[in-house]
Protein backbone atom coordinates (compact mmCIF):
# COMPACT_ATOMS: atom_id res chain seq x y z
CA UNK A 1 0.00 0.00 0.00
CA UNK A 2 1.04 3.22 -1.58
CA UNK A 3 0.09 6.37 0.39
CA UNK A 4 -0.45 9.31 -2.20
CA UNK A 5 -1.51 12.77 -1.17
CA UNK A 6 -2.22 15.97 -3.57
CA UNK A 7 0.04 18.49 -2.81
CA UNK A 8 -1.87 22.35 -3.75
CA UNK A 9 2.14 23.86 -3.95
CA UNK A 10 2.92 21.43 -6.99
CA UNK A 11 -0.35 20.73 -7.69
CA UNK A 12 0.37 16.64 -8.93
CA UNK A 13 -0.85 14.18 -6.56
CA UNK A 14 2.41 12.31 -5.10
CA UNK A 15 3.95 9.17 -2.96
CA UNK A 16 4.22 10.45 0.51
CA UNK A 17 7.53 9.97 2.06
CA UNK A 18 7.79 11.31 5.31
CA UNK A 19 10.78 13.55 7.15
CA UNK A 20 10.83 11.02 9.51
CA UNK A 21 8.59 7.93 9.33
CA UNK A 22 8.93 7.27 13.21
CA UNK A 23 7.42 11.37 13.58
CA UNK A 24 4.96 12.35 11.11
CA UNK A 25 4.05 15.85 11.43
CA UNK A 26 0.67 17.59 10.23
CA UNK A 27 -0.51 20.99 11.07
CA UNK A 28 -3.95 22.40 10.07
CA UNK A 29 -5.92 25.76 10.95
CA UNK A 30 -8.14 25.63 13.53
CA UNK A 31 -11.24 28.06 14.27
CA UNK A 32 -11.12 31.66 15.55
CA UNK A 33 -13.06 31.57 18.44
CA UNK A 34 -16.23 34.26 18.50
CA UNK A 35 -19.10 32.38 17.11
CA UNK A 36 -20.65 28.72 16.68
CA UNK A 37 -18.85 26.70 14.27
CA UNK A 38 -21.01 26.42 11.02
CA UNK A 39 -21.00 23.56 8.61
CA UNK A 40 -18.34 25.02 6.45
CA UNK A 41 -16.33 24.90 9.67
CA UNK A 42 -16.38 20.64 10.43
CA UNK A 43 -15.38 20.22 6.68
CA UNK A 44 -11.94 20.55 7.36
CA UNK A 45 -12.05 19.23 10.82
CA UNK A 46 -13.25 15.83 9.41
CA UNK A 47 -11.30 15.64 6.57
CA UNK A 48 -7.78 16.10 8.66
CA UNK A 49 -9.40 13.36 11.15
CA UNK A 50 -9.66 11.07 8.82
CA UNK A 51 -6.24 11.35 7.38
CA UNK A 52 -4.93 11.49 11.08
CA UNK A 53 -6.95 8.10 11.79
CA UNK A 54 -5.14 7.06 8.69
CA UNK A 55 -1.62 7.95 9.44
CA UNK A 56 -2.09 6.56 12.89
CA UNK A 57 -2.83 3.44 11.28
CA UNK A 58 0.12 3.03 8.86
CA UNK A 59 2.55 4.56 11.23
CA UNK A 60 1.16 3.77 14.68
CA UNK A 61 -0.64 5.64 16.81
CA UNK A 62 2.73 7.04 18.78
CA UNK A 63 4.19 7.95 15.51
CA UNK A 64 2.24 10.99 14.59
CA UNK A 65 1.46 14.67 16.03
CA UNK A 66 -1.39 16.52 14.56
CA UNK A 67 -1.55 20.18 15.17
CA UNK A 68 -4.79 22.17 15.36
CA UNK A 69 -4.37 25.64 16.82
CA UNK A 70 -6.70 27.81 17.86
CA UNK A 71 -7.06 31.74 17.55
CA UNK A 72 -7.83 33.65 20.11
CA UNK A 73 -6.89 37.18 19.43
CA UNK A 74 -8.78 38.83 16.53
CA UNK A 75 -10.70 41.54 15.60
CA UNK A 76 -13.97 40.03 15.21
CA UNK A 77 -13.25 38.98 18.90
CA UNK A 78 -12.97 42.13 19.91
CA UNK A 79 -15.74 43.12 18.34
CA UNK A 80 -17.85 40.21 19.92
CA UNK A 81 -16.60 40.32 23.16
CA UNK A 82 -17.86 44.60 23.28
CA UNK A 83 -20.87 43.36 21.70
CA UNK A 84 -21.91 40.56 24.40
CA UNK A 85 -20.44 42.13 27.54
CA UNK A 86 -20.49 45.95 27.68
CA UNK A 87 -20.03 46.12 31.11
CA UNK A 88 -16.62 44.44 31.38
CA UNK A 89 -13.58 45.84 30.40
CA UNK A 90 -12.66 44.38 27.26
CA UNK A 91 -9.50 42.01 27.97
CA UNK A 92 -12.19 40.21 30.39
CA UNK A 93 -14.98 40.29 27.25
CA UNK A 94 -12.38 39.03 24.91
CA UNK A 95 -11.57 36.20 27.73
CA UNK A 96 -15.25 35.15 28.65
CA UNK A 97 -16.01 35.14 24.67
CA UNK A 98 -13.35 32.89 23.65
CA UNK A 99 -13.47 30.60 26.68
CA UNK A 100 -17.54 29.90 25.57
CA UNK A 101 -16.51 29.77 21.92
CA UNK A 102 -13.75 27.69 21.98
CA UNK A 103 -16.18 25.34 24.39
CA UNK A 104 -18.67 25.54 22.19
CA UNK A 105 -16.33 24.47 19.32
CA UNK A 106 -14.81 21.26 21.06
CA UNK A 107 -18.50 20.09 22.22
CA UNK A 108 -19.93 20.22 18.46
CA UNK A 109 -16.42 18.64 16.76
CA UNK A 110 -16.25 15.87 19.08
CA UNK A 111 -20.19 15.22 18.41
CA UNK A 112 -19.01 14.41 15.07
CA UNK A 113 -16.69 11.52 15.56
CA UNK A 114 -13.29 13.45 15.77
CA UNK A 115 -10.29 12.78 17.79
CA UNK A 116 -8.80 15.86 19.19
CA UNK A 117 -5.27 16.82 17.89
CA UNK A 118 -2.13 15.48 19.90
CA UNK A 119 -1.54 19.30 20.24
CA UNK A 120 -3.80 22.24 19.83
CA UNK A 121 -2.15 25.44 21.35
CA UNK A 122 -3.69 28.75 21.71
CA UNK A 123 -2.23 32.11 19.76
CA UNK A 124 -2.18 33.76 23.07
CA UNK A 125 0.30 32.03 24.15
CA UNK A 126 2.85 31.92 21.46
CA UNK A 127 3.48 35.90 21.26
CA UNK A 128 7.28 34.66 22.09
CA UNK A 129 7.87 32.84 19.44
CA UNK A 130 5.60 35.34 17.18
CA UNK A 131 8.56 37.77 18.51
CA UNK A 132 11.75 35.91 17.34
CA UNK A 133 9.85 34.95 13.69
CA UNK A 134 9.12 38.59 13.20
CA UNK A 135 12.94 39.90 14.78
CA UNK A 136 14.36 37.51 12.19
CA UNK A 137 12.79 38.88 9.23
CA UNK A 138 13.13 42.21 10.13
CA UNK A 139 16.87 41.17 10.66
CA UNK A 140 16.78 39.78 7.50
CA UNK A 141 15.72 42.11 5.20
CA UNK A 142 12.57 40.34 4.81
CA UNK A 143 10.32 42.95 6.72
CA UNK A 144 10.13 46.75 7.78
CA UNK A 145 8.97 48.81 10.79
CA UNK A 146 6.44 51.74 9.83
CA UNK A 147 4.12 53.71 12.10
CA UNK A 148 4.56 51.15 14.91
CA UNK A 149 4.34 48.52 12.61
CA UNK A 150 6.05 45.60 11.24
CA UNK A 151 5.25 44.76 7.54
CA UNK A 152 6.55 41.78 5.63
CA UNK A 153 7.84 42.33 1.98
CA UNK A 154 7.00 39.89 -0.93
CA UNK A 155 9.10 42.28 -2.89
CA UNK A 156 11.92 41.48 -1.08
CA UNK A 157 11.38 38.07 -0.54
CA UNK A 158 11.46 37.85 -4.20
CA UNK A 159 14.04 39.47 -4.39
CA UNK A 160 16.04 37.32 -2.04
CA UNK A 161 18.26 33.86 -2.90
CA UNK A 162 16.93 31.49 -4.93
CA UNK A 163 16.68 29.00 -1.77
CA UNK A 164 13.49 31.01 -1.24
CA UNK A 165 10.43 29.67 -3.22
CA UNK A 166 8.69 32.51 -5.09
CA UNK A 167 5.86 34.64 -3.10
CA UNK A 168 2.80 33.18 -4.87
CA UNK A 169 4.21 29.89 -5.55
CA UNK A 170 1.28 28.51 -3.22
CA UNK A 171 -1.93 30.28 -5.10
CA UNK A 172 -0.53 30.21 -8.66
CA UNK A 173 -0.35 34.15 -8.57
CA UNK A 174 1.54 37.05 -9.74
CA UNK A 175 2.17 40.03 -7.48
CA UNK A 176 -0.46 42.01 -9.81
CA UNK A 177 -3.22 39.29 -9.54
CA UNK A 178 -2.46 39.05 -5.50
CA UNK A 179 -3.61 42.64 -5.60
CA UNK A 180 -6.48 42.64 -8.20
CA UNK A 181 -8.19 39.81 -6.05
CA UNK A 182 -7.10 40.48 -2.55
CA UNK A 183 -8.88 43.02 0.45
CA UNK A 184 -5.40 45.21 0.22
CA UNK A 185 -5.28 47.85 2.77
CA UNK A 186 -3.99 51.10 2.07
CA UNK A 187 -1.74 52.71 4.64
CA UNK A 188 1.09 55.54 3.91
CA UNK A 189 3.52 53.72 5.54
CA UNK A 190 3.39 50.53 3.00
CA UNK A 191 6.52 50.82 0.60
CA UNK A 192 4.30 48.23 -1.41
CA UNK A 193 0.77 47.35 -2.07
CA UNK A 194 1.38 43.69 -1.32
CA UNK A 195 2.78 44.02 2.05
CA UNK A 196 1.38 42.86 5.06
CA UNK A 197 1.04 43.27 8.52
CA UNK A 198 3.56 41.51 11.12
CA UNK A 199 2.49 43.69 13.77
CA UNK A 200 0.37 46.41 14.67
CA UNK A 201 -0.09 48.93 17.64
CA UNK A 202 -3.15 48.01 19.98
CA UNK A 203 -6.10 49.80 20.47
CA UNK A 204 -6.90 51.35 23.98
CA UNK A 205 -8.49 48.77 25.59
CA UNK A 206 -7.60 45.56 23.01
CA UNK A 207 -5.25 42.89 24.03
CA UNK A 208 -1.22 44.29 23.97
CA UNK A 209 2.21 42.64 24.89
CA UNK A 210 5.24 44.37 24.19
CA UNK A 211 6.36 44.95 20.76
CA UNK A 212 9.14 43.54 18.50
CA UNK A 213 11.78 45.52 16.72
CA UNK A 214 12.86 48.19 19.39
CA UNK A 215 8.61 49.86 18.79
CA UNK A 216 8.40 51.48 21.84
CA UNK A 217 4.41 51.21 21.96
CA UNK A 218 2.25 47.61 22.70
CA UNK A 219 0.91 46.07 20.16
CA UNK A 220 -0.60 42.88 18.94
CA UNK A 221 0.22 40.01 15.64
CA UNK A 222 -1.21 39.80 11.99
CA UNK A 223 -3.53 36.72 11.46
CA UNK A 224 -0.73 35.15 9.61
CA UNK A 225 2.18 34.79 11.67
CA UNK A 226 0.27 33.41 14.31
CA UNK A 227 0.08 29.76 12.37
CA UNK A 228 3.99 30.32 11.57
CA UNK A 229 4.73 31.07 15.63
CA UNK A 230 2.66 28.07 16.17
CA UNK A 231 3.40 25.35 14.01
CA UNK A 232 7.27 26.32 14.24
CA UNK A 233 6.98 26.08 18.55
CA UNK A 234 5.50 22.36 18.01
CA UNK A 235 6.32 20.86 14.79
CA UNK A 236 9.61 22.93 13.72
CA UNK A 237 10.97 24.41 11.04
CA UNK A 238 9.89 22.58 8.43
CA UNK A 239 7.23 19.77 8.40
CA UNK A 240 5.38 17.16 6.54
CA UNK A 241 1.71 18.53 5.78
CA UNK A 242 0.28 21.73 6.26
CA UNK A 243 -3.55 21.63 5.99
CA UNK A 244 -6.48 23.91 5.50
CA UNK A 245 -9.49 25.22 3.71
CA UNK A 246 -9.36 26.12 0.12
CA UNK A 247 -10.24 29.54 0.89
CA UNK A 248 -6.88 29.85 2.89
CA UNK A 249 -4.96 29.49 -0.16
CA UNK A 250 -4.20 32.66 -0.30
CA UNK A 251 -3.60 34.70 1.69
CA UNK A 252 -2.98 32.99 4.60
CA UNK A 253 -1.20 30.02 3.59
CA UNK A 254 1.00 31.81 1.21
CA UNK A 255 1.73 34.63 3.76
CA UNK A 256 2.40 31.70 6.52
CA UNK A 257 4.93 30.20 3.71
CA UNK A 258 6.87 33.45 3.17
CA UNK A 259 7.09 34.40 6.60
CA UNK A 260 8.18 30.53 7.73
CA UNK A 261 10.63 30.48 4.63
CA UNK A 262 12.43 33.76 4.77
CA UNK A 263 12.65 33.32 8.98
CA UNK A 264 14.60 29.89 8.58
CA UNK A 265 16.04 30.34 4.58
CA UNK A 266 14.54 27.38 3.88
CA UNK A 267 13.13 26.28 0.39
CA UNK A 268 9.45 24.84 1.86
CA UNK A 269 7.44 24.83 5.41
CA UNK A 270 5.61 21.96 4.73
CA UNK A 271 6.45 19.38 2.38
CA UNK A 272 2.47 19.13 1.26
CA UNK A 273 -0.49 21.10 1.28
CA UNK A 274 -3.73 20.26 1.52
CA UNK A 275 -6.79 22.12 0.59
CA UNK A 276 -10.69 21.04 1.17
CA UNK A 277 -13.08 22.18 -1.58
CA UNK A 278 -15.82 25.14 -0.94
CA UNK A 279 -19.10 23.88 0.77
CA UNK A 280 -22.86 25.31 -0.58
CA UNK A 281 -26.11 24.43 1.07
CA UNK A 282 -28.68 23.43 -0.95
CA UNK A 283 -27.00 24.84 -4.13
CA UNK A 284 -26.05 27.92 -2.68
CA UNK A 285 -23.43 29.49 -1.48
CA UNK A 286 -23.80 29.36 2.30
CA UNK A 287 -24.91 33.25 3.76
CA UNK A 288 -26.67 34.86 6.64
CA UNK A 289 -28.65 37.26 3.82
CA UNK A 290 -29.81 33.85 1.76
CA UNK A 291 -31.01 32.29 4.84
CA UNK A 292 -29.16 29.14 4.54
CA UNK A 293 -26.70 29.86 7.33
CA UNK A 294 -26.40 26.57 9.15
CA UNK A 295 -24.44 25.74 12.44
CA UNK A 296 -23.03 22.43 13.31
CA UNK A 297 -25.06 22.86 16.62
CA UNK A 298 -28.51 23.49 14.72
CA UNK A 299 -28.28 20.23 12.97
CA UNK A 300 -26.92 18.30 15.96
CA UNK A 301 -30.25 19.29 17.09
CA UNK A 302 -31.90 17.47 14.25
CA UNK A 303 -29.13 14.48 13.74
CA UNK A 304 -26.82 12.50 15.16
CA UNK A 305 -23.22 13.46 14.63
CA UNK A 306 -22.32 10.36 12.54
CA UNK A 307 -24.61 11.02 10.08
CA UNK A 308 -23.30 14.94 9.35
CA UNK A 309 -19.74 12.95 9.38
CA UNK A 310 -20.83 10.35 6.79
CA UNK A 311 -23.06 12.61 4.64
CA UNK A 312 -19.67 15.12 4.57
CA UNK A 313 -17.23 12.37 3.52
CA UNK A 314 -19.48 10.76 0.44
CA UNK A 315 -18.35 13.88 -1.51
CA UNK A 316 -14.30 14.11 -2.18
CA UNK A 317 -12.47 16.38 -0.12
CA UNK A 318 -11.13 18.31 -3.09
CA UNK A 319 -14.55 18.66 -4.93
CA UNK A 320 -17.48 21.48 -3.74
CA UNK A 321 -19.69 19.75 -1.81
CA UNK A 322 -23.84 20.41 -1.69
CA UNK A 323 -25.16 20.13 1.60
CA UNK A 324 -28.49 19.14 1.36
CA UNK A 325 -30.96 17.49 3.56
CA UNK A 326 -31.25 14.39 1.20
CA UNK A 327 -27.78 13.86 1.70
CA UNK A 328 -28.43 13.85 5.48
CA UNK A 329 -31.09 11.64 5.22
CA UNK A 330 -29.58 9.08 3.00
CA UNK A 331 -27.15 9.32 5.54
CA UNK A 332 -28.94 8.44 7.98
CA UNK A 333 -30.45 5.76 6.19
CA UNK A 334 -27.24 3.86 5.60
CA UNK A 335 -25.70 4.29 9.00
CA UNK A 336 -29.00 2.90 10.75
CA UNK A 337 -28.26 -0.16 8.48
CA UNK A 338 -24.87 -0.44 9.47
CA UNK A 339 -25.68 -0.40 13.24
CA UNK A 340 -28.11 -3.12 12.54
CA UNK A 341 -24.92 -5.28 11.05
CA UNK A 342 -22.06 -3.93 13.12
CA UNK A 343 -23.17 -2.01 16.29
CA UNK A 344 -22.16 -4.40 18.58
CA UNK A 345 -18.98 -5.58 17.68
CA UNK A 346 -14.95 -4.29 17.81
CA UNK A 347 -13.57 -7.10 16.46
CA UNK A 348 -11.15 -7.69 13.73
CA UNK A 349 -8.88 -5.56 11.76
CA UNK A 350 -10.03 -2.93 9.28
CA UNK A 351 -10.38 -4.36 5.16
CA UNK A 352 -7.38 -3.62 3.36
CA UNK A 353 -9.87 -1.91 0.11
CA UNK A 354 -11.15 0.69 2.86
CA UNK A 355 -7.34 1.79 3.82
CA UNK A 356 -6.07 1.29 0.06
CA UNK A 357 -8.93 3.56 -1.04
CA UNK A 358 -7.92 6.22 1.54
CA UNK A 359 -4.36 5.76 0.72
CA UNK A 360 -5.63 7.27 -2.84
CA UNK A 361 -5.67 10.78 -1.62
CA UNK A 362 -8.49 10.01 0.24
CA UNK A 363 -10.79 8.67 -1.83
CA UNK A 364 -13.79 8.65 0.43
CA UNK A 365 -16.53 8.41 -2.26
CA UNK A 366 -14.69 4.84 -2.89
CA UNK A 367 -14.42 4.26 0.34
CA UNK A 368 -17.90 4.46 1.06
CA UNK A 369 -18.52 1.84 -1.82
CA UNK A 370 -16.13 -0.28 -0.34
CA UNK A 371 -18.06 0.02 3.14
CA UNK A 372 -21.23 -1.23 1.25
CA UNK A 373 -19.74 -4.30 -0.29
CA UNK A 374 -18.01 -5.27 3.17
CA UNK A 375 -22.05 -4.89 4.89
CA UNK A 376 -23.36 -7.00 2.19
CA UNK A 377 -20.35 -9.55 2.76
CA UNK A 378 -21.33 -8.95 6.22
CA UNK A 379 -24.98 -9.67 5.99
CA UNK A 380 -24.10 -13.40 3.86
CA UNK A 381 -21.29 -14.05 5.43
CA UNK A 382 -19.32 -15.14 8.98
CA UNK A 383 -18.23 -13.69 12.30
CA UNK A 384 -15.08 -12.57 10.76
CA UNK A 385 -16.90 -10.56 8.09
CA UNK A 386 -18.95 -8.42 10.64
CA UNK A 387 -15.87 -8.08 12.01
CA UNK A 388 -14.04 -6.70 9.48
CA UNK A 389 -16.92 -4.18 8.13
CA UNK A 390 -16.89 -3.16 12.01
CA UNK A 391 -13.44 -2.49 12.20
CA UNK A 392 -12.96 -0.22 9.32
CA UNK A 393 -16.29 1.80 10.58
CA UNK A 394 -14.65 2.29 13.75
CA UNK A 395 -11.53 3.51 11.93
CA UNK A 396 -13.40 5.95 10.31
CA UNK A 397 -15.04 7.43 13.43
CA UNK A 398 -18.12 5.71 13.19
CA UNK A 399 -19.73 2.87 15.28
CA UNK A 400 -19.09 4.87 18.33
CA UNK A 401 -22.07 3.50 20.15
CA UNK A 402 -24.00 0.43 20.47
CA UNK A 403 -26.59 -0.58 18.47
CA UNK A 404 -29.66 0.43 21.18
CA UNK A 405 -27.36 3.72 22.26
CA UNK A 406 -27.48 4.54 18.19
CA UNK A 407 -31.56 4.00 18.27
CA UNK A 408 -31.74 6.40 20.83
CA UNK A 409 -29.59 8.94 19.88
CA UNK A 410 -31.43 9.12 16.83
CA UNK A 411 -34.51 9.79 18.69
CA UNK A 412 -33.19 12.29 21.06
CA UNK A 413 -31.41 14.26 17.67
CA UNK A 414 -34.66 14.83 16.73
CA UNK A 415 -35.77 16.28 19.64
CA UNK A 416 -38.60 13.81 20.42
CA UNK A 417 -39.61 12.62 24.04
CA UNK A 418 -39.46 8.99 23.88
CA UNK A 419 -41.41 8.29 26.83
CA UNK A 420 -44.25 10.70 25.17
CA UNK A 421 -44.26 8.71 21.97
CA UNK A 422 -44.69 5.14 23.92
CA UNK A 423 -47.98 6.74 26.20
CA UNK A 424 -49.48 7.80 22.80
CA UNK A 425 -48.94 3.99 20.94
CA UNK A 426 -49.84 2.71 24.43
CA UNK A 427 -53.39 4.51 24.03
CA UNK A 428 -53.63 4.24 20.35
CA UNK A 429 -53.10 0.16 20.70
CA UNK A 430 -56.20 0.77 23.63
CA UNK A 431 -58.19 2.10 21.08
CA UNK A 432 -57.92 0.00 18.19
CA UNK A 433 -58.66 -3.16 20.89
CA UNK A 434 -62.06 -1.42 21.58
CA UNK A 435 -62.69 -0.71 18.11
CA UNK A 436 -62.41 2.93 18.97
CA UNK A 437 -60.79 3.74 15.18
CA UNK A 438 -61.74 7.55 15.22
CA UNK A 439 -59.59 7.70 18.29
CA UNK A 440 -57.12 5.87 17.10
CA UNK A 441 -56.91 7.45 13.65
CA UNK A 442 -56.86 10.97 15.85
CA UNK A 443 -53.08 9.48 17.94
CA UNK A 444 -51.58 7.99 14.48
CA UNK A 445 -52.11 11.54 13.24
CA UNK A 446 -50.57 13.22 16.36
CA UNK A 447 -47.69 11.15 15.76
CA UNK A 448 -47.26 11.92 12.61
CA UNK A 449 -47.32 15.67 13.40
CA UNK A 450 -44.61 14.83 15.96
CA UNK A 451 -42.25 13.50 12.86
CA UNK A 452 -43.17 10.37 13.92
CA UNK A 453 -43.62 6.98 11.44
CA UNK A 454 -45.49 3.81 13.12
CA UNK A 455 -45.36 0.75 11.57
CA UNK A 456 -48.09 -2.30 12.48
CA UNK A 457 -47.27 -5.81 12.69
CA UNK A 458 -48.36 -9.43 14.01
CA UNK A 459 -45.44 -8.66 16.82
CA UNK A 460 -46.95 -4.97 18.10
CA UNK A 461 -46.61 -1.32 16.76
CA UNK A 462 -43.07 -0.11 16.13
CA UNK A 463 -41.97 3.69 15.53
CA UNK A 464 -39.19 5.71 14.03
CA UNK A 465 -38.56 9.46 13.33
CA UNK A 466 -39.89 10.03 9.91
CA UNK A 467 -37.15 11.50 7.80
Amino acid sequence: MELRLYDTFTRQKLAFVPLDAANVLMYVCGPTVYDFAHIGNARPVIVFDVLFRLLRHVYGADHVTYVRNITNVDDKINARAARDFPQLPLNEAIRRVTEITERQFHEDVDALGNRRPSVEPRATEHIAEMRDIIERLVAGDFAYVAEDHVLFSPQAMNAANAVLPRYGALSKRSLDEMIAGARIDVAPYKRDATDFVLWKPSKPGEPSWPSPAGIKVGGRPGWHIECSAMAWKHLGEQFDIHGGGIDLVFPHHENELAQSACAFHAERMANVWMHNGFLQVEGDKMSKSLGNFVTIRELLADWPGEVLRLTMLKTHYRSPIDWTLRGMEESAKSLDDWYRFAGDLRMGRPAEAVIDALADDLNTPRMIAELHGLRNEAASGGEADRGRFAASLSLLGFLSKSAAEWESQKRQAGGVDEGAVQALIEARTSARARKDFRESDRIRDELAAMGIAIKDSKEGTTWEIAR
